[in-house]
């Protein structure tokens, strides 16, 4: 059931942005606890690679003074991977198009990492 309504806030997130190409819901441990991801992607992957980035900027911020973490954006020549916490055991992972609009796609972000760690 929860499953169901983590699945849901997915996949209203990938619609509400043409930009948005797969989201996911990952433990910070890297488990995917739900993902609304193309065909072919490895769910394990991407949960490993999530958890592990996120780590790493929580530290960098901590250790360079720069306050809480909000959010790690890579940027590639293929798009965006946006990684924000869902509360204090889950990160919200998005991949996102080249030529995404990042202010509006940070929005919805926010929002939907705000109803995961509502329900989390």
């Amino acid at each position: 059931m929860r499953s169901d309504m983590l699945t849901s806030i997915l996949t209203e997130l990938n619609g509400s942005s043409a930009d948005i190409e797969a989201s996911g819901i990952i433990s910070t441990d890297g488990l995917m606890i739900a993902a609304v991801l193309p065909a072919g992607m490895d769910e394990d992957r991407v949960g490993a690679m999530s958890a592990a980035m996120l780590s790493l900027g929580d530290r960098t911020a901590q250790e360079l003074a720069r306050g809480e973490l909000e959010q790690v954006l890579i940027k590639g020549d293929r798009g965006y991977v946006l990684m924000t916490h869902a509360g204090k055991e889950a990160v919200l992972t998005v991949l996102a198009k080249p030529n995404a609009k990042l202010g509006l796609i940070f929005l919805d972000v926010k929002r939907a990492a705000s109803s995961v760690s509502e329900m989390i």
